[in-house]
């Protein structure tokens, strides 16, 4: 049963590549204005999976002290993995001015794994139990959309045309189904092996909102607007917390 969810998440989180992919079509107002509250909506609700749902699962599955330790090393591990990923960016950049293709592949290879680890953040998380495999899934799902979408128009700068864009983009997508189904296959050679990946996770999802998102919403300077993403921002947050005490009865 366990497997047959993970299979269905991450398809179903694959499949969001696609629409990403069709806001991209929109016109560019309307196209600024669903980003501005996607993204807002998106840091909520990874923030909200982390604190309210996956940190407190783990600590009672495994303790404070290691579950603490690996939500750290998950902040500091995702912030060297795009270290790397932002460095060689800037180095095709620098000694490839018109040929940008290096720069869509390194994107490529770096999306596939980010959503590779998607897929093993959600396998851990059904394998611990189907409620926090729910939320994690949402959190993945929020965050998908604009992350797609800001790959997608790095591909169409990166030379790609439309069709090779949004075929290389659910090819890595996909990745998120293998990282299900290897973790799901691989998780009993260690003990509590979900526990200690889904704390990673958590740490994961702080660095994505914290460091990824939050700094956009930063851009808007205008008192309104502000507001709003705030409100989006909460809006995710409650999402999480109510889907979480819902589903977790």
């Amino acid at each position: 049963m366990a497997l047959f969810e993970i299979i269905a998440a991450t398809v179903f989180v694959s499949l969001l590549s696609l629409v990403g992919v069709s806001l991209f079509f929109l016109r560019k107002g309307q196209l600024d204005a669903a980003m501005f509250y996607l993204i807002s909506f998106a840091a909520g609700t990874m923030l909200g999976a982390a604190f309210f749902d996956i940190i407190p699962e783990t600590i009672g599955g495994i303790g404070a002290p290691p579950a603490l330790e690996f939500v750290f090393f998950g902040i500091v591990g995702t912030f060297v993995m795009e270290k790397i990923i932002h460095w060689h960016h800037h180095h095709h950049m620098d000694h490839s001015h018109e040929h940008k293709h290096p720069l869509g592949m390194l994107s490529l290879l770096g999306d596939a794994f980010h959503n590779f680890f998607d897929g093993v953040a959600i396998a851990a998380a059904f394998l611990v139990n189907a409620p926090l495999g729910i939320t994690t899934t949402i959190a993945v799902a929020c965050h998908e959309i604009p992350h797609e979408l800001g790959d997608f128009s790095l591909l169409l700068y990166s030379g790609y045309r439309k069709k090779e864009a949004i075929y290389f983009n659910l090819l890595t997508a996909l990745t998120a189904i293998a990282g299900g189904v290897l973790f799901y296959f691989f998780s009993g050679l260690v003990a509590n092996f979900e526990s200690y990946a889904l704390a990673f996770a958590a740490g994961n999802f702080i660095y994505i909102a914290s460091a990824d998102l939050m700094p956009e919403l930063h851009k808007e300077k205008r008192t309104r607007e502000s507001a709003l993403q705030l409100a989006a921002m909460l809006a995710g947050a409650a999402a999480i917390w109510l889907v979480a005490r819902t589903l977790g009865g």
